[in-house]
């Protein structure tokens, strides 16, 4: 391949690399992380205070709801299996009409169980959020609020690292056999880095480009159904979608005719051999139109989303409506759909494709981070070898230097301290899912300022402690909570749970070894290098930026 065209590439994937590395860093940790969402939030959910009740009971609970609140009977749920993050057997939530279709504030949660008289008995439920929003923190690029115009602007970012991915390997292409797993270490820490960011880059590859053409998906689906229903469908697409309108005189159905929850799993199982039901979703059950979509997931199958996929069936007959999104019964069309949506989500595979989605989400993130690291060193000003002054480094090479640090560390922070802040705000002050946004955009936007005023190389070892105190407050809650019950803190014995404490604990490790790594070459490393924090008694003042020493 011509130089030139080399040169070009390279120049298209650095400055796409920049404009978007540090908001992909989010997207990729926050998602990382959001793998585990279902333990993240039994981790961070206080104890259910309501009794279960064995679903041979449950057509006695549903009959007793829904004479007292008839309104239920639109959607509701029964949960098939106890866990922390769910508050009881039956729940359902009401929207305000007039509140944001985005606000998750705006929806109420309630939960309702038996006591000793066999009558309903119905609460509030407050469940913890924050799995939830640091799924916002992914699907929007850190920005606050999961809405359209966010979501377009994750579109255009993830359109701008797809670019970068193929201009990278262009530029890589030349030297691919001789650089492909070649991880030069020694002295020269930024060839160690980029032989590490080139292999990374590579043999992700296919994961990446999976990220960014699915996101890109995401992001403007509305407006492809739109084009789509145009061109293809003449603008009928909707129309025929609709269900044919239902007399105006029919009569209400009673609940009680309907088949018991057991009857209507042994129909899904009987239907789908393979499904494992988890949950049983009842909709408009007076009205015509009954349904009861019958959640779970198949260890075999693609699942069209991360929660599993449904079989509709009628509750009144068991017979199956639609298995449109049933794992292992997917027509191929809509498998073709759910396959974006499981290739993103990893709802496929187990556990063991989870774990391995997670550490590709964890390297994304690092490749984000020392892209914008290998830029730095490229264009800093280095000593003269005759000797001399250190010469002061570039505006845009501090400020960019900075911002990475501050906003890579600050999201790392942030997180960390908003799941472990969820326990202690139940503790404390009760709402805790109110606390979520400030105490993540505090400490962010705290790190951000200190990185810019401190400038990145003085900031950047206090900002990796933090990272390690906020992180180790992950499993020391639960730690305390054990120690000290007086607290009102909790500790869940469950496996996901204490997964979470061990995966946070390996963390703060490794934060614990970059802060002693980096503190170490900020103290020793080269006056010229952007590890150097321009202490006295160097020839001259390095105002630099964290990065890779060695020239």
């Amino acid at each position: 391949m011509r130089s030139e065209f080399v040169r070009i590439y390279k120049v298209v994937h650095t400055w796409t690399g920049i404009l978007t590395g540090m908001a992909l860093f989010i997207a990729f940790y926050a998602g990382a992380l959001t793998v585990f969402k279902e333990p993240l939030a039994r981790w961070a959910s206080p104890p259910a205070m309501i009794d279960t009740v064995p679903l041979t009971e449950a057509p006695q609970l549903i009959a007793r709801v829904l004479a007292a609140d008839p309104t239920v009977a639109r959607d509701f749920s029964l949960h098939l299996a106890d866990a922390e993050h769910r508050p009881g057997p039956m729940t359902w939530e009401v929207r305000d009409p007039d509140g944001d279709d985005h606000d998750e504030s705006a929806v109420r949660h309630y939960v309702a169980t038996l006591d000793g008289a066999g009558q309903a008995r119905i609460e509030t439920a407050h469940p913890s959020r924050v799995a939830s929003f640091i799924d916002v923190l992914h699907r929007v690029v850190g920005l606050p609020v999961d809405s359209d115009p966010n979501r377009w602007v994750m579109g255009v970012v993830a359109a701008l690292y797809t670019l970068a991915l193929v201009s990278g390997v262009v530029v890589l292409l030349p030297s691919l056999v001789k650089d492909f797993f070649a991880l030069r270490v020694g002295k020269n820490l930024k060839r160690m880095w980029l032989d590490a960011h080139n292999v990374v880059g590579i043999v992700s590859l296919p994961f990446h480009l999976v990220m960014a053409l699915t996101a890109v998906v995401f992001a403007y689906h509305d407006g492809i159904y739109v084009v789509q229903d145009r061109l293809l469908h003449d603008g009928k697409w909707a129309t025929a979608l609709q269900r044919q309108p239902v007399a105006a005189a029919a009569p209400v159905r009673d609940p009680a005719g309907m088949l018991p929850p057991l009857e209507l799993l042994a129909r899904a199982r009987a239907f789908a051999p393979g499904f494992e039901p988890t949950l049983l979703q009842y909709q408009q059950v007076t009205g015509p139109r009954a349904v009861v979509r019958v959640w779970g997931k198949d260890a075999a199958a693609v699942s069209p989303r991360a929660r599993g996929g449904f079989a509709a069936l009628d509750p009144y007959t068991g017979k199956v409506i639609n298995s449109d999104f049933l794992p292992g019964r997917q027509s191929t069309p809509n498998l073709f759909v759910s396959s974006f949506f499981a290739l993103h989500m990893a709802a496929f595979g187990g556990v063991a494709v989870q774990w391995m989605y997670f550490l590709l989400g964890l390297a994304g993130a690092w490749l984000f981070y020392s892209g914008n690291l290998l830029w730095v060193e490229s264009r800093r000003r280095k000593l003269p070898r005759q000797g001399g002054d250190v010469p002061e480094q570039r505006r845009d090479v501090r400020l960019l230097a900075a911002a990475t640090v501050g906003v890579c560390l600050g999201c790392v922070s942030g997180i960390s301290l908003t799941i472990a802040g969820t326990r202690w705000a139940y503790a404390l002050v009760g709402d805790a899912n109110a606390w979520l946004l400030p105490v993540y955009y505090a400490t962010f936007l705290g790190a951000v300022a200190w990185a810019f005023l401190r400038g990145a190389a003085r900031a950047v070892v206090p900002l990796l402690w933090l990272a390690v105190i906020a992180t180790l407050a992950i499993p020391l809650t639960s730690g305390f909570a054990v120690l000290a019950p007086g607290l009102k803190l909790w500790a869940h014995t469950s496996l996901p749970c204490i997964g979470v404490d061990l995966t946070a604990l390996a963390g703060a490790g490794a934060l614990a070894w970059m802060a002693r790594a980096t503190a170490r070459r900020v103290r020793q490393g080269a006056p010229d290098s952007v590890w150097s924090d321009g202490a006295p008694g160097r020839p001259g003042e390095s105002r630099g930026e964290v990065g890779l020493q060695g020239r």
